[in-house]
């Protein structure tokens, strides 16, 4: 009996470890899609082109997933050796470290949270199981460790002096990710102003202060108040000012955008949206609002997924692209791709030059595209990260 006892205890401990060995990338392959279609074209002159771009993109959610951002996997949108294939020079790495069941665009509590059956299953350590703040933590060590292992591959920026020599250092031909932390929502401050020295002195450099539920902060886009923001959030908005921290508007409300630009002195980002007048669609805030985040120095990074573009193809995205040039100027547009965050779109980072083509094609110029798919956000951070 003992003997049938300890066998049936191994088989058991076989089929739970293998199925925590099997299970995230289960998941993530179901999560993170790309749609089938036809193989991309793209030209000589497009492949040129790219290939001269410093290219930026404002928010991938890769550093959530159980994989390690320096091996080409095979699947999710976004790791450094597809970065490079992709000729990405700066990729913003935002933690997730909840998110309700329902993430919805239209009404969502935050009552509950997918992120914990994610955390344990991704065999995350037992103190981010139940604190946002160590899940923040926790990702922001795992792109540290990337950086530490792979220097002449991985980056971790945190000053604007760090963008300049990022920019230096591709421009003589270096093939080196330049990696920025955000922060995809302040829950994870737990409600503790002070935690923003917490998170700036772990390397987060841009932080969304919502996510798809109503916080400590103030309203969320997607939440049930529709309210501006709190005593804290205003607390919070003046401390991230003080530190030179980028204070990221993407999924919070727009009483909470209106209250944000009438307190902070500094240019703020939508990370990843769409425009409301090209995709009317929830998850975009009016576009009033978006000419008022642009007349201030700001910047709005265009997503690759339905929520915020309607079609996610090539030319949906680059309508998109064409549509806020027209309404903010081309000086305040820039790449937000939302890749890996759950979204379906129609091609990963390595195959971007497909968005280099399809903007020749719509007739964008060649300088035009070299600020829309970078240059923007070269100059934007080595204006308004810290300086050293």
């Amino acid at each position: 009996m003992r003997v049938y006892l300890a066998g049936a205890a191994a088989l058991v401990l076989v089929v739970v470890v293998g199925g925590l060995m099997v299970l995230p990338g289960y998941v993530e392959r179901g999560t993170n899609t790309i749609i089938p279609g036809e193989p991309f074209v793209v030209s000589d002159d497009a492949r040129a082109l790219h290939k001269e771009l410093f290219i930026a993109d404002l928010h991938a959610d890769t550093l959530l997933w159980h994989r390690s951002p320096l091996t080409r996997a095979d699947r999710g949108h976004v790791d450094v050796p597809r970065l490079r294939e992709g000729n990405v020079a700066l990729q913003v790495f935002p933690a997730v470290t909840k998110s309700p069941a329902g993430q919805n665009y239209e009404e969502n509590t935050g009552d509950t949270d997918r992120i914990t059956q994610l955390v344990i299953v991704q065999r995350w350590p037992p103190r981010t199981w139940n604190s946002l703040l160590e899940r923040a933590l926790y990702q922001s060590e795992r792109l540290h460790r990337a950086a530490e292992k792979a220097p002449d591959e991985l980056k971790v920026l945190k000053s604007a002096d760090d963008v300049v020599r990022l920019v230096e250092a591709r421009i003589a031909g270096s093939e080196i990710v330049g990696g920025l932390l955000a922060i995809e929502g302040l829950h994870a401050l737990e409600g503790n102003a002070d935690n923003v020295q917490v998170l700036f002195d772990a390397g987060f450099r841009m932080m969304g202060l919502h996510h798809f539920f109503d916080n400590e902060l103030g309203g969320s886009l997607h939440g049930i108040s529709n309210a501006g923001l709190t005593p804290l959030g205003r607390e919070v908005v003046d401390k991230l000012d003080d530190l030179n921290v980028i204070i990221d508007l993407a999924h919070s409300s727009e009483a909470v955008v209106e209250e944000v630009l009438s307190q902070t002195w500094r240019p703020v980002v939508i990370s990843h949206t769409g425009l409301k007048g090209a995709c009317d669609s929830p998850r975009n805030i009016r576009d009033d609002l978006m000419k008022e985040i642009a007349r201030r120095g700001g910047l709005i990074g265009i997503g690759y997924w339905d929520g915020a573009v309607c079609d996610p193809s090539p030319p949906s995205i680059v309508a998109s692209i064409r549509y806020a040039v027209n309404l903010v100027g081309v000086d305040h547009v820039a790449l937000g791709s939302d890749y890996d965050g759950a979204t379906a779109v129609a091609f990963d980072t390595s195959q971007l030059a497909v968005l280099t083509q399809e903007m020749l094609d719509s007739g964008f110029e060649p300088d035009d595209i070299r600020q829309i798919m970078g240059g923007n956000v070269a100059v934007f951070l080595s204006k308004y990260l810290p300086a050293s």
